[in-house]
C-alpha cells in the first residue's frame, strides 16, 4: 500500500474543512482525487487502495474536534437526559431525546445500504451531479424561508428546537440525513435546510445540525477504526496519523467559523460554491 504524507495531509485538510461545511465531504473525497488525476484517481476505484481506511481515521478526528467545540452543550444535554430518567424533564432532555431518535433512521439505513450506495455512486460524474443537486437544495431552502426566519444571537437554542421541532419532525430530519450516503449530498446541509423549513433561525438550525452530526460521524468512524490495526496498514500508519492531526485542527477551525457565520449569515455562498464546482465537474467528467 502506498499513501504519502503529502497525500494524507491534503486529504486531512479537505476532510476537516468539508465535513461540517454544507458542501459534502464524501463528494469532495471522490471529486478532488479525480480532478488531481495520476495515482490519486485510483483512490476511489482501486479495491486495494488505503483511501477508505484513511478517511475512516480522518472522520474519527473530525468527531473528536466536533465534540470538543460543543462539549459544554453535550454535557448539558446528557445531564438533562439522565434527569429525565428520574422524571425531571427539561428542554435539554427533550433536545437530547430528539437527537437520539433522529439518529436511529440514518444509523439503520447507513448500516444496511452504505457500502452498496458508495459503490454505486463513487464515480466522479455521480458525485458531481449530487453536489449540484445539493447546491440547489441549499438555495431552495433559503428562498423558501427568507422572510420567515431571523437569526437571534441570544436566543434559547434548546427552547427554539423544542418549540419548532416535534419528535416526528426531528426523526424526519434524521431520515433526511440518509441522503448524505450519496456522494455529493451534505449531511449538515440537509439537516440545516430541514431546520430552516421548520422555521428555526439559521443559528438554531445549524446548532441542531451540528448536534445531529456527531453521533453519526462518531459511530461510523469508531466502528471501523479497529480495521486500521490490520497488518497491511502498518506501513502507512504514520501518514494516517499526520492526516488525522490535520483533519482535527481543520475541523475544529471550520466548526468554530460556522457557528459564528450562521449567527448572521446564510447558506447562499455554499449553495453557489456547490453549483459552480458541481457543474464544472459534470462538464469535466461527462
Amino acid at each position: 500500500m502506498e499513501f504519502t504524507y503529502f497525500q494524507a495531509i491534503l486529504t486531512g485538510l479537505i476532510q476537516g474543512i468539508t465535513e461540517l461545511f454544507p458542501v459534502s465531504s464524501l463528494g469532495h473525497a471522490v471529486l478532488v482525487p479525480a480532478w488531481i488525476g495520476g495515482s490519486w484517481s485510483n483512490f476511489t476505484t482501486d479495491p486495494n487502495s488505503p483511501y477508505l481506511a484513511v478517511t475512516v481515521a480522518l472522520h474519527a478526528a473530525s468527531a473528536i474536534a466536533l465534540f470538543l467545540v460543543f462539549r459544554k452543550r453535550w454535557f448539558e444535554l446528557i445531564g438533562g437526559a439522565f434527569n429525565s430518567l428520574k422524571g425531571r424533564n427539561s428542554n435539554a432532555s427533550r433536545v437530547f431525546w430528539r437527537v437520539f431518535l433522529a439518529t436511529i433512521p440514518v444509523a439503520f439505513l447507513g448500516f444496511v445500504f452504505e457500502k452498496k450506495l458508495r459503490e454505486i455512486f463513487s464515480s466522479p460524474l455521480a458525485a458531481a451531479s449530487f453536489l449540484t443537486i445539493n447546491g440547489l437544495l441549499l438555495f431552495t431552502a433559503e428562498r423558501l424561508t427568507r422572510r420567515s426566519n431571523k437569526s437571534h444571537v441570544h436566543e434559547d437554542s434548546n427552547g427554539q428546537i423544542v418549540e419548532h421541532l416535534s419528535v416526528p419532525a426531528a426523526m424526519t430530519i434524521g431520515l433526511a440525513q440518509s441522503l448524505a450516503l450519496l456522494s455529493g449530498i451534505s449531511r449538515f446541509g440537509i439537516s440545516m435546510s430541514a431546520g430552516l423549513v421548520k422555521k428555526l433561525s439559521h443559528a438554531t438550525a445549524s446548532d441542531f445540525a451540528f448536534l445531529l452530526a456527531l453521533p453519526v460521524i462518531a459511530g461510523a468512524a469508531f466502528l471501523k477504526v479497529p480495521d486500521l490495526m490490520a497488518p497491511e496498514y502498518k506501513s502507512i500508519l504514520g501518514a494516517i496519523l499526520a492526516g488525522s492531526v490535520v483533519s482535527f485542527f481543520a475541523t475544529y477551525a471550520s466548526v468554530t467559523f460556522l457557528v459564528k457565520w450562521f449567527k448572521t449569515k446564510t447558506l447562499y455562498p455554499f449553495a453557489i460554491y456547490c453549483l459552480i464546482f458541481g457543474i464544472a465537474s459534470i462538464i469535466r467528467f461527462a
